[in-house]
């Protein structure tokens, strides 16, 4: 859309696209800030080491060999840094931002006018958003973000998603060497963990890079990725998704902005939901199994150190093909994904439909928009992407669905306060079987009467305690105390 409000400026001509950041040395307009030309699409961990039985060297054009080169440069240079052995992480992420970097490419700066026109929009939303739930504002601050922030700002929490799930398949090559392979292979193993984490690395930042363009707000993928309390809006992305659509700009970016502001005002005021759900996510990443037989194949009758010292090309070959492996899940982590998938969908369900009440007889846009949200995640968005390369999460579009009609239905049969009570505790909240039949969960709610339902949880959880504590008798010669 070219006629963004609100200073979106979008793709203006005049801005200066390739404007150094402070401290960087000049370069030429559209010079990468690497120096050298890297397709992180070609970083396929199942390609590293051989260029496969179709390999024709006349196709072989003098970009493709320089790109080539540099990619296992830099992936080789990156294994000279950072702790060895146990104390090295499972992924390298100072790769991983490198490779997302040049994933982003050029980007526009954001303008002073871009982060007073977010500011702006989030304060008109979140006027409206009070009128829709009984939780008050949790936004402290506004900002807008380019990808590039975007990306150092959320790859501390993207560490803690992915480290269970790298720790494991990094080392499921290795646990399942046979005995003699192992002792011979012995020298190599600090080697293979570097390089291990530089393959893990680079498929991070392939996904990072693509990601951070994509993403219109902070918690576009439904995880809390900005410090506590900021609301983030990223007007490139928006400028490019709102030229994709008929209405009108000024709608869609107060409709954004109350998403952001909607998901910011529940973690903010859910105090346990955030770390609820990270942790749920690691806790699922690292209870995953790796089936071992293709690799046993893939060894054949051992492995020779000399020829891994001569062929640093097995090593690879060896790595692409544990990290290519199938992770199995067994039924306890089926359950888990079952209750982090309902988290998710309870979450987002919760903000579609606040927003819709918060918005929908002041923006007339909101329920077109609303629909194209949802189309977006049933297309396989930025959330479902990442979750399904990352830790093999997708968010079913059926859940989001359901979750928004119970919530529906729970405020159509209680008010404000009562809904967003549920809250409170997580044992409060509806769980898939309520998805399925909200029903049974409304007349739960609405059995307790006036009663408060975390005062509710409380007291049978009081009742349990001292039921436990009658029990207990002091020893003789004791008195209570």
């Amino acid at each position: 859309m070219s006629d963004l409000p609100f200073g979106f400026a979008g793709n203006d001509p005049d801005r200066d696209d390739d404007q150094n950041k402070p401290g960087e040395p000049d370069r030429p307009a559209g010079a990468n800030p690497f120096g050298f030309n890297v397709d992180p699409s070609a970083f396929d961990p199942s390609q590293f080491g051989a260029l496969g039985a179709d390999f024709d060297p006349n196709k072989l054009s003098p970009e493709m060999i320089g790109q080539m080169f540099s990619q296992l440069g830099t992936m080789f240079s990156a294994m000279g840094t950072g702790p060895v052995g146990a104390s090295a992480p499972p992924v390298n992420y100072e790769l991983a931002k490198q490779i997302a970097r040049q994933e982003i490419g050029d980007f526009t700066p954001v303008l002073a006018k871009e982060t007073s026109a977010v500011a702006d929009a989030v304060h008109l939303a979140e006027t409206w958003l009070d009128d829709a739930s009984a939780l008050p504002s949790g936004v402290t601050t506004s900002v807008a973000w380019t990808p590039v922030q975007w990306l150092e700002e959320s790859l501390p929490t993207w560490a803690t998603l992915c480290d269970p799930l790298a720790r494991q398949l990094s080392q499921a090559w290795s646990l399942g060497l046979p005995a003699e392979a192992a002792a011979l292979a012995g020298p190599m193993m600090g080697i293979m963990s570097q390089l291990s984490g530089s393959v893990f690395g680079t498929q991070l930042g392939q996904g990072l890079g693509t990601l951070a363009t994509e993403v219109l707000t902070g918690t576009d993928i439904g995880l809390p990725l900005a410090p506590a309390g900021t609301a983030v809006l990223l007007p490139e992305a928006i400028a490019a998704f709102a030229d994709g659509l008929d209405l009108p700009a000024q709608e869609i970016i107060v409709y954004l902005a109350a998403r952001e502001a909607a998901h910011v005002r529940l973690f903010t005021h859910v105090s346990w939901l955030r770390q609820r759900l990270l942790s749920a996510v690691e806790q699922y990443a690292s209870g995953i199994t790796v089936d071992l037989s293709g690799l046993t194949d893939s060894l054949g009758d051992g492995v020779n150190p000399e020829e891994l010292m001569a062929n640093p090309g097995r090593i690879e070959e060896l790595l692409g093909s544990a990290t290519a492996f199938e992770p199995t899940t067994t039924p306890e982590q089926k359950a888990a994904l079952d209750r982090l998938e309902t988290l998710l969908a309870l979450i987002e369900g919760w903000v579609e439909h606040v927003v819709t009440r918060a918005l929908g007889d002041r923006i007339p846009a909101t329920a077109a928009l609303t629909e194209t949200m949802r189309r977006r995640r049933a297309s396989g968005g930025p959330a479902e992407q990442t979750f399904a390369t990352l830790v093999g999460l997708e968010l079913r579009p059926r859940r989001v669905r359901d979750a928004t009609a119970l919530w529906d239905r729970l405020l159509d049969a209680t008010d404000v306060t009562v809904r967003d009570r549920v809250w409170d505790h997580p044992d409060l909240l509806p769980d898939s079987a309520d998805l399925d039949a909200p029903a049974a969960f409304i007349d739960r709610i609405l059995t307790g009467d006036d009663v408060d339902p975390l005062e509710a949880l409380k007291k049978v959880i009081a009742d349990e305690d001292g039921a436990g504590d009658a029990g207990i008798h002091p020893v003789d010669g004791e008195s209570d105390r």
